[in-house]
């Protein structure tokens, strides 16, 4: 098939970008459906009257983000593109000018593995399964680079200027669209803060709520937002889950008023709440007054099956659930930015108990991340990343398979961690035989509050990959397979 791609030489923008661009945007628009073969390279180059390195460029940008495939001895065809994002560009004169934004950092995959390890017990790990880790390598730093300058030039003075208490207006209107396109959220930029971390936040959420509530929590749960809550002299209660999620008629006999959740994927067990499950929880939260839930969704944006279910912020209509996000999973752990969505009596009650504490992220790394949100650097990040540690989760479920009838994995297709859970092994056992074999492994028991008989039975550990290359992770499987095989 040829493609009739209009290309304008009078601009600045690269011949290969406008290749690029076109085709992105037609299987965006379903111009071009999955399977469709794309013509080649040498031929595409030849109906345009380029060089054919410029076709290999945009194919090549295409098949790392995801848009499209090569296969071998086949040829270039178009994915499937359900689970790519894409963000709006950021609407009104706020968000444009040379001033930009002018006008889990600790997150659940993140979470300590309990213990320290000893100078004799790192130096035989030859491979580190963390679940708190991230793949660098694949972190666009040219163009942060190149944004870091742009913020900086001379006449740019106001970034060093102290800038909106709630976060720059700009940046909060960008988060706004990102949240709408990609997790189905409803807000206003004046909803929306900004905070160094989701740690920030929940000390200024309960400022604002109280000291006086009950908070449950998901047991297990992601146990940074346990210590932070915890150690402000709330009360916490764990509360049972099931295949599903937080078990409604256990968190209403808890007592709490306030519920922890990650239903998108929920750390450490990776389960995905089901939408049933959700309007459960925000039925228990209609049904008194000052009920509300806080929504973690730590690592949404990476889902490798099945159409992704919407955030529970944009599914409710009564003003109850409080939203977390971050960017440390999705661009770096050094960015430190994170936000919190307040339903509307929430975000009357912040300008009014707390609006006077300056926000904690510089403005020069809000304007940063605006341009890289803006400039479409991150859509485009997400979605290389996405296929980069879909290629990683699928090589060790591959590279695991020798283990089949002893193991069970869990809490695959999303996040950047999976469960692996033995027939006959003890938790214990497994780090204990992973260990002898140079890898380390993280059980689920240290996840736990409290003594549950869930965690004196652990048969399970967590294996991160996303910090890991694919030759690592093959060497670590193999390990894996040595010391746990029968």
């Amino acid at each position: 098939m040829d493609l009739m791609i209009p290309l304008r030489t009078e601009t600045d923008v690269p011949l290969y970008q406008q290749i690029y661009e076109y085709i992105r945007q037609e299987i965006r628009k379903g111009g071009l459906q999955a399977a469709v073969r794309l013509p080649s390279t040498r031929q595409l180059a030849e109906h345009l009257k380029v060089s054919r390195s410029t076709t290999q460029l945009a194919y090549d940008q295409l098949t790392a983000e995801g848009y499209i495939e090569s296969v071998p001895c086949r040829g270039y065809f178009v994915c499937e593109t359900e689970n790519l994002l894409e963000i709006p560009a950021a609407g009104g004169e706020e968000g444009k000018g040379k001033n930009g934004c002018c006008g889990r950092p600790e997150t659940a995959a993140e979470e300590e593995q309990s213990g320290e390890k000893s100078g004799e017990e790192e130096s035989r790990c030859a491979v580190d399964f963390s679940p708190r880790g991230i793949d660098l390598d694949s972190f666009p730093y040219g163009v942060w680079r190149k944004i870091f300058r742009t913020t900086l030039v001379d006449d740019n003075r106001e970034m060093f200027l102290a800038g909106d208490r709630q976060g720059e207006p700009a940046l909060r209107e960008a988060i706004r669209g990102y949240l709408h396109a990609a997790r189905g959220g409803s807000c206003g930029a004046d909803q929306i803060v900004i905070g160094a971390g989701n740690e920030y936040l929940l000390m200024l959420l309960m400022s604002i709520l109280g000291k006086d509530r009950t908070v449950a929590m998901e047991n297990p749960t992601y146990k940074q937002a346990y210590r932070v809550l915890a150690g402000q002299g709330i009360r916490v209660v764990p509360v049972e889950m099931d295949g599903r999620g937080m078990k409604p008629d256990r968190l209403e006999e808890s007592g709490a008023d306030i519920a922890y959740v990650m239903p998108s994927h929920q750390f450490p067990t990776g389960i995905v709440m089901p939408v049933r499950r959700r309007q459960e929880l925000l039925s228990w939260a209609g049904r008194k007054p000052g009920r509300f839930l806080i929504e973690d969704d730590y690592d949404s944006e990476f889902r490798y099956r099945g159409k992704p279910v919407p955030a529970l912020q944009g599914m409710e209509r009564e003003e109850r659930v409080i939203y977390l996000g971050t960017f440390s999973q999705s661009v770096a752990p050094a960015i430190r930015i994170s936000y919190m969505v307040l339903p509307r009596p929430l975000s009357d009650l912040y300008r009014e108990k707390a609006g006077f504490y300056a926000s904690t992220v510089s403005r020069i790394d809000q304007n940063m991340l605006y341009e890289f949100m803006t400039g479409g650097h991150f859509e485009r990040h997400l979605n290389r990343m996405r296929a980069v540690y879909r290629s990683k989760h699928d090589l060790l479920l591959s590279a695991l398979r020798p283990l089949d009838g002893s193991v069970e994995i869990s809490g695959e297709n999303a996040g950047i961690h999976l469960l692996l859970t033995h027939k006959f092994m003890t938790e214990e056992e497994l780090r204990e035989r992973a260990g002898r074999q140079g890898v380390r492994v993280y059980g689920l028991s240290s996840y736990y509050i409290g003594e549950p008989e869930e965690k004196k039975e652990s048969r399970t550990v967590l294996l991160g990959y996303a910090s890991l290359t694919e030759e690592q992770i093959l060497d670590g499987a193999a390990r894996l397979n040595r010391a746990w095989g029968r």
